[in-house]
């Protein structure tokens, strides 16, 4: 058998290569590309959100992977990992984006959830308004309901609810008040997409528009991976724009609005742990 130092020499890793591991578990094999995603993944808990693993996770949580959730391992869990459910793909997002956010302090272990694709289509307002901001609108009082169900019944008890605060009122086009509302399925907002306001109404030195969220920073997946934002099809943000329109993403990639009562996709966030 040649020795080790008699091999041709390699500066790089396939990410097929096979790779020996032995430890208490006995000797086995691991791809280079799991090797490296475990790896990076055994420094922390919080270094999962900031790799990205875009591995199929099966056709349901298992029950190690909620123990991981639910125990604050995360463990084999990363950012782009998904559930193919229902004929749904159902792709990680974040890792405990919200702990302690809320009114009422929020601290489950939870992992952010997005489709892969828009749901279906609905429109914000029957109307060309967005009196009473997002909670007013007509999306968030019957639009997401099927969305509800959809993932109610692919996720089950693991439906996680918090507090989100949310914009109800408009003036002059301008978000003018919100309040703290228990979430569950939600729209998601510029910063959440983009990491920044691009349409929502900034300050002009003399009204400051009721911007307040908890959706205060880019999601995870959509930093590590911007091209998921984009998927060649328009849908809803919940950001007000106008006395007339909410944001939107393009389906030509660019940030985008678009009047109240135009039907776009709807594209949720929601929360499992």
């Amino acid at each position: 058998m040649s020795k080790l130092i008699d091999y041709p020499a390699a500066t790089r890793f396939d990410s097929g290569d096979i790779l020996i591991k032995d430890g208490t578990n006995g000797t086995k094999k691991i791809t280079a590309k799991n090797a490296a995603i475990d790896l990076a993944g055994m420094v922390s808990a919080e270094q999962h959100r900031m790799i990205w693993g875009g591995r199929n996770l099966g056709t349901s949580v298992s029950a190690e992977q909620k123990a991981a959730i639910r125990n604050r391992t995360f463990d084999n869990l990363y950012i782009g990992d998904y559930w193919v459910i229902n004929g749904i793909t159902w792709r990680i997002w974040d890792i405990c984006y919200f702990t302690h956010s809320g009114d009422n302090e929020f601290t489950k272990p939870h992992l952010v959830i997005v489709p892969d694709s828009a749901l279906y289509s609905h429109v914000m307002n029957d109307t060309n308004t967005t009196e009473g901001g997002y909670v007013g609108s007509k999306m968030y009082k019957e639009g997401l309901e099927q969305a509800k169900t959809t993932i109610k019944a692919a996720f089950g008890d693991m439906l996680l609810t918090h507090r989100d605060y949310l914009t109800n009122a408009v003036t002059d086009g301008k978000p003018s008040a919100g309040g703290w509302f228990d979430s569950q399925v939600e729209l998601m907002n510029e910063i959440m997409v983009y990491g920044c306001h691009i349409h929502a109404p900034g300050g002009d030195g003399a009204t400051v528009p009721y911007n307040y969220t908890t959706g205060r920073q880019q999601f995870a997946a959509a930093m590590l991976n911007p091209s998921i934002v984009n998927l060649r099809y328009w849908y809803w943000l919940r950001d007000v724009v106008s006395s007339a329109g909410f944001a939107r993403v393009h389906d030509a990639g660019r940030a985008d609005y678009s009047l109240a009562s135009a039907s776009n996709g709807v594209r949720p966030y929601f929360l499992i742990g």
